[in-house]
């Protein structure tokens, strides 16, 4: 069943009378449980679509549906805060605060129902994804890169979402924390039934994912 679908979408800025489009007639559907890439070039216009499809921005025209509802009819801000989670190649974290605080923020501003011992839940989460109790009572700034890439991995989910989206989230990593961070991901979608989408240029995330979908040029294809 579809969980997110993009339906006709296009964006474009007008320059007098001429359209440059950077993304071009675009129909694609993601579900639940599945572990999906997008691939693309610096400039292929694939942090465009991921914002679109996390309600960050507006195409110019189409449609993005969750569970078949316009995400306008439900509202950008509520999508974003009760749907999807973001993982960003720069974290994103604020560093004044350890890595449980930072989940418990994100968790603090949803709607979604989340059981009242929120704290325990929050070191639950960060020891999933490899951070024990001692790094989750650090300040972030005082975390390695990988390290902190795991704390926002764990915000992401913290907010029990069904949507992971990452733009070029292994970008500052090395090879090594790369692997572990993609392992992540597709338990996140294999055990735990997480849609996750993940922008890359890397050709190996690309080959450990369910589905590979090429943007060039603002068109996106299917890799079969």
């Amino acid at each position: 069943m579809a969980l997110l679908t993009a339906e006709n979408i296009s964006y474009f800025y007008q320059d007098g009378d001429a359209r440059r489009y950077i993304l071009r007639d675009i129909d694609y559907t993601y579900e639940k449980g599945k572990f999906y890439t997008i691939l693309g070039e610096s400039g292929s216009g694939k942090t465009t679509f991921l914002s679109l499809l996390g309600g960050m921005d507006e195409p110019k025209t189409g449609t993005i549906r969750y569970e078949g509802e316009d995400i306008r009819k439900t509202g950008y801000d509520k999508f974003r805060r009760n749907k999807v989670g973001f993982v960003f190649q720069n974290f994103n974290l604020v560093p004044f605060m350890t890595a449980v605080e930072n989940l418990l923020v994100a968790m603090s501003i949803t709607e979604n129902t989340i059981p009242s011992e929120k704290k325990e839940i929050a070191y639950n989460l960060l020891d999933f994804v490899g951070i024990d109790r001692i790094k989750a009572d650090r300040t972030v700034n005082r975390l390695s890169g990988g390290e902190q890439q795991r704390v926002a991995i764990a915000r992401s989910i913290s907010t029990n979402v069904d949507i992971v989206l990452a733009d070029e989230p292994t970008g500052n990593l090395d090879e090594d924390t790369e692997n572990e961070i993609v392992g992540i991901f597709k338990e996140l979608a294999h055990r735990f039934g997480k849609c996750v989408i993940v922008v890359t240029h890397s050709t190996e995330i690309a080959q450990q994912s369910d589905q590979v979908a090429k943007l060039k040029k603002g068109v996106l294809r299917v890799d079969e």
